[in-house]
């Protein structure tokens, strides 16, 4: 989806500024951790702790711990469509 978003930010001149390159339906670490649990049938009793997320990724840490809901408005408005806009489609895809 992020490769076709791209092209289609070039392909379309009416599109100016920043443009948001997120999912059409935002998650949260938990929704991730199970979808993907979800998809490759096993348990997801546990997401990873904030101290080892912060430890592991240092300063990026805080981008993914964060609460940041931001939504593709341009890509949507413009006529973008998602090949993959719910989490369990776009796991399973991204783990292909």
């Amino acid at each position: 989806d992020h490769i076709a978003a791209l092209r289609h930010i070039l392909d379309t001149e009416e599109l100016s500024g920043p443009v948001n390159l997120t999912a059409p339906e935002p998650v949260t670490n938990r929704e991730v951790t199970a979808a993907m649990g979800r998809v490759l049938h096993r348990p997801t009793v546990f997401t990873a702790p904030a101290p080892l997320l912060r430890l592991a990724l240092g300063e990026f840490a805080e981008d993914v711990l964060g609460s940041q809901r931001v939504l593709p408005r341009q890509l949507l408005e413009s006529g973008f469509s998602f090949a993959f806009p719910g989490i369990d489609d776009a796991v399973r895809a991204a783990l292909r």
